[in-house]
This record gives C-alpha cells, sequence and structure tokens, in this order.
C-alpha cells in the first residue's frame, strides 16, 4: 500500500481518470465505428488465413482481461495486502454493473457474464503483478548504513560484511 498522502492523491486521480475512461468504453452506444468493427475483423481474417492463430472473439476476450489489468494495479497500491479481496470483488461488481447497464439501457451492446469473469481476471492479473512486484523488491539486496557514512547515505550489504 502506498502510504505518501503526494502518491495516494496521484493515484486516486489515475484511478478516477481510468474509470472515466472505462465507462466512455464501455458505457457509449457504440464505441467503435462499423467500419472499424469490419477492419478488425478482415485482419483477424487474414491473419487466421496465414497461420496466426487469432480470432475476433481472442481478441475481443483478451482486450476484457487487459482492460480491467490497471484496476487491479492500482487497487493494490491504494490497498493494504489483508485488503486486497476488496479490490477483487470490487472489480467484479463494477464489471457487473457495466454488463447490467448494457444490457438494460443499450441495445447495441451485448452484455456477458463471460466479460464479468475476464474483466474480473483482468483486475487479478493486475493486483498479482503488484504483489510480484513487492515481493521482488522486498528480496532484492538490502542497504545498511555504513559506520562511516553520514546519517541518510547507505551502501549496499556485501556477503560477509556487516
Amino acid at each position: 500500500m502506498v502510504t505518501d498522502r503526494r502518491a495516494r492523491r496521484v493515484l486516486a486521480s489515475a484511478a478516477v481518470l481510468y474509470l472515466l475512461g472505462v465507462a466512455r468504453m464501455t458505457l457509449w452506444p457504440d464505441f467503435a465505428s462499423p467500419d472499424q468493427l469490419d477492419a478488425l475483423q478482415s485482419l483477424t481474417a487474414w491473419l487466421g488465413g496465414h497461420g496466426v492463430p487469432v480470432t475476433y472473439d481472442g481478441l475481443e476476450a483478451a482486450a476484457n482481461v487487459v482492460m480491467f489489468v490497471p484496476f487491479g494495479v492500482l487497487g493494490g497500491l491504494l490497498t493494504s495486502p489483508r485488503q486486497r479481496w476488496l479490490v477483487i470483488a470490487t472489480a467484479c461488481a463494477v464489471s457487473a454493473g457495466i454488463e447490467t447497464s448494457q444490457l438494460l439501457f443499450l441495445p447495441t451492446r451485448v452484455a456477458t457474464v463471460q466479460d464479468v469473469a475476464l474483466n474480473t481476471l483482468g483486475a487479478v492479473v493486475g493486483l498479482v503483478s503488484v504483489a510480484l512486484v513487492r515481493t521482488q523488491g522486498a528480496t532484492a539486496t538490502p542497504t545498511t548504513r555504513s559506520a562511516a557514512s553520514p546519517p541518510g547515505r547507505t551502501r549496499r550489504a556485501t556477503p560477509g560484511q556487516p
């Protein structure tokens, strides 16, 4: 959890901007024009015809995961390790709210339970990424203060030396 007040404000602001972007992508009647969707489908068909195992549905599924990775990263930085489960629960609830809104108010959008699961998976990936980076940081070579160094100055600990 980031404890510096300024850093937390920056992260909270980034989270708000991120959520506004997600709302724009998911709660507008048509995020992409029909021409853009046709171009994407043509590209995936061409790639598939040339041996690249990619489908439009696969790209859409990957996009749903990737879209929520920042949710997990930002949530992981803003919450304590004991509260990380709340990030996953909130990601699932936000995604379910998006899909419900699409179902009720956006007839041009397709609401699916699969999107909720993939969005939640993306948040988990982001959260795990933060935890892994923190774990790696905690196991990095520690620094120690040398007796000859003035306060505030550190040197790398070397094996066999205090």
